[in-house]
């Protein structure tokens, strides 16, 4: 308020400067008079000021000229009063990081004499201090008055920072079963709250992002949705019959550039598109017959094969693009399944939940949807959603809920931007649809609606 006072009376003086400097009196019939100028105690200019008459002030040009003169003034006062309410706020901030940096350098002080008794919770509240000093940062910086304090203030916080961290490491080394405990119950609550938010109901499909352009109009590419975070290896398997190679890559970075880890012969050739990677193995229907192959990477060799009974295959009762898509190979959060058609279902869809290991069916749920009137499907959840085309314009059309044995009819749509799809499966690990899409490899996000049950629900 002060520095908005000087302002103004150097103004005024300025003011009084544009009048002639030879009269030393103005009379109220000439112009305006100044009788008076002094400051208030709180510095504030008070003027005593006799204005013209109002005919007189119309045609004077220094009366107009002074009176706007005196306009701008008043503006600037304004300007200079919301300055000064900024500037005040500010100044509160300021005093409170100097309160809490004083309060910081005293703990610092107490640290530096005796730092190897610091004790664990004598360090949580310098923490605590410094996570109550950094959102401050954000405000100074929108309403700084002082760029160059602002700077220094931030430069001292970073090497608090520095040294928080420094003292953080040395008391990890005295209290390292303490710390590991923690991580463990951590990692554990964070393990639980994934588990309720693994399940959902599909609600968006977007994308599609392009990763690869190869191969034919048909095949199949997949991940292992039970990898370890590290493991991120891809496979991939061209065309939907009289193949049985194999192809590995390390990454998605190698499998965009073409580095192939691995190859393997199958010993059976696929039948379809729509095999599955799980746990470390490839599942997969064996050409012209309706018997499932599981092969393991790791051993080389084939684990267990089992019919499918009852199950259609050859085109028999294929999605609507064909390619011996009878017979489709998917798994999801809750396990492996196997989606077909029978004679004794009337061609229409059948699910059934598949033992990974021998491949015996644990259970199966007969739908009422016709297997050829199918684009391609997938599960989330146990959940199996299927599409209604394989072209352009395909959405998801249909749901069947395997926890509640119902089903329901949906309009989901998605971009087919290559025209044919001969591939869609979700990976639950990704929480993502792979897809061939007509020679394209592509990734279509996903949309889940959670409901999160509490220990109260259950």
């Amino acid at each position: 308020m002060q520095a908005a006072s000087n302002i103004l009376n150097l103004l005024l003086l300025a003011l009084l400067a544009g009048l002639d400097p030879s009269k030393t009196q103005i009379s109220p019939k000439e112009g305006w008079q100044v009788y008076s100028s002094a400051q208030d105690p709180d510095g504030r200019c008070i003027c005593t000021v006799v204005a013209p008459e109002q005919n007189l002030c119309s045609r004077d040009a220094k009366s107009r000229q002074l009176r706007q003169l005196l306009e701008k003034v008043q503006n600037m006062s304004q300007s200079i009063e919301v300055l000064n309410l900024r500037t005040q706020r500010d100044f509160q901030y300021v005093l409170k990081m100097e309160t809490q940096m004083k309060g910081l350098k005293a703990k610092f002080r107490q640290i530096e004499d005796d730092r190897k008794t610091l004790m664990t919770k004598h360090f949580q509240e310098l923490k605590e201090k410094m996570d109550e000093l950094l959102p401050l940062i954000p405000v100074l910086e929108q309403y700084k008055m002082d760029a160059k304090l602002i700077t220094q203030f931030k430069e001292e916080i970073r090497n608090l920072s520095a040294v928080l961290t420094g003292i953080q490491e040395e008391i990890g080394a005295y209290d390292y079963e303490e710390l590991h405990q923690r991580v463990l119950s951590l990692e554990t609550r964070l393990r639980d709250c994934m588990k309720k938010l693994t399940c959902g109901k599909l609600m968006k499909i977007t994308g599609p992002i392009t990763v690869k352009t190869s191969g034919t109009r048909f095949g199949a590419w997949m991940t292992d949705p039970l990898a370890s975070e590290k493991n991120n290896r891809v496979w991939y398997m061209d065309s939907y019959t009289n193949n049985k190679i194999v192809r590995e890559y390390k990454s998605i970075t190698d499998f965009v550039s073409g580095a192939e880890s691995r190859t393997y012969n199958l010993p059976f050739k696929w039948a379809g598109t729509n095999h599955v990677v799980y746990n470390g193995s490839l599942y997969f229907n064996k050409y012209q017959s309706n018997i499932i192959i599981k092969y393991s990477f790791d051993a080389g060799r084939v684990l267990a094969q089992r019919s499918l009974e009852y199950a259609g295959f050859h085109n028999v009762y294929p999605y609507t693009w064909g390619g011996f898509s009878d017979i489709d190979l998917m798994a999801d959060e809750i396990g492996l399944w196997a989606i077909y058609a029978t004679n004794q279902n009337a061609g229409n869809i059948v699910i059934s939940q598949l033992n990974q290991d021998t491949l015996e069916v644990m259970k199966s749920w007969s739908t009422g949807y016709p297997k050829r009137s199918a684009g391609e499907s997938f599960m989330i959840c146990g959940t199996l959603y299927v599409t209604n085309s394989h072209l352009t314009g395909a959405k998801v059309y249909y749901s069947y809920s395997t926890k509640t044995s119902t089903y329901e009819y949906t309009d989901i749509p998605f971009h087919n931007q290559y025209f044919h799809i001969s591939m869609l499966d979700y990976n639950a690990r990704d929480r993502a649809l792979y897809a061939w899409n007509n020679g394209h490899q592509v990734l279509f996000n996903v949309t889940l609606f959670h409901i999160i049950k509490t220990e109260d629900d259950t």
